[in-house]
């Protein structure tokens, strides 16, 4: 876990969605968009990994095929299995690239935002525990590795640092099961779930004002609740 604290900037104008996979995050944000936009400007940004970027990009690259960026890709992925290994440099390079991907959506929220569009985002970035389930910086999961691993961790961790620093104002986390998630996102790995249901709800997002929901309460009660609470937060028409 990273001990260190960032100074938090002014809260943004977001709405940050967090939860476990299958706790209802996309349907609560998608219907949040939905109703807000009769109201005030209001856009969605999704905040994940995006791998699948990532995989398009280094298709695109000379010499490079589609079966070799789905490789490299995939042996990224891998490293989950392997927590406490330090990645090689193909794979520390493409999760570098991830996280400097989620960085480059994170300055266009910040663009966004500074014109004064209304933010809702799936999922929001944290530098307090390591890890791409959680949000966090991924090559931190290990310790040691090459020199050049060594360099893309640090860097990884300043990345994480700065979009940590800019708390929303607004956070809903959700919560849900583990047998509820599983039952809603079958094809999931039970492991990533545990591991998001273990850690999300410890997760303090640089002190920003957090609303805690159930997930697996009725889709309208989680609704209700959360605009409640932007009425309450953002002073909107």
């Amino acid at each position: 876990m990273n001990n260190s604290t960032s100074s938090p900037s002014r809260p943004l104008r977001v709405i940050a969605i967090t939860g476990c996979d299958g706790s209802g995050k996309s349907t609560l944000t998608h219907r949040l968009v939905q109703t807000l936009s009769l109201r005030t400007s209001v856009e969605e940004i999704y905040l994940g990994q995006s791998s699948g970027f990532i995989k398009q990009k280094i298709t695109e690259l000379p010499l490079v095929g589609e079966k070799i960026a789905a490789y490299l890709v995939s042996k990224s992925d891998k490293v989950h299995e392997k927590p406490n290994a330090p990645p090689g440099n193909l794979e520390g390079t493409v999760i570098f690239l991830l996280s400097c991907w989620r960085a480059y959506k994170f300055k266009r929220l910040l663009r966004r935002e500074q014109k004064g569009v209304l933010l809702v985002t799936d999922r929001y970035p944290q530098a307090e525990v390591p890890g791409f389930r959680v949000d966090g910086p991924h090559l931190g999961k290990a310790q040691g590795g090459s020199r050049w691993i060594q360099i893309l961790r640090r860097h990884e961790q300043r990345l994480y640092d700065w979009m940590a620093s800019y708390p929303p104002a607004l956070l809903i986390r959700l919560s849900v099961d583990e047998q509820t998630a599983f039952a809603r996102k079958p094809d999931h790995d039970i492991a990533s779930l545990r591991e998001k249901i273990r850690v999300i709800p410890t997760l303090t997002f640089n002190g920003a004002h957090i609303l805690e929901l159930s997930g697996t309460d009725p889709e309208d009660e989680v609704f209700s609740a959360a605009l409640a609470a932007i009425n309450k937060t953002f002073d909107l028409p």
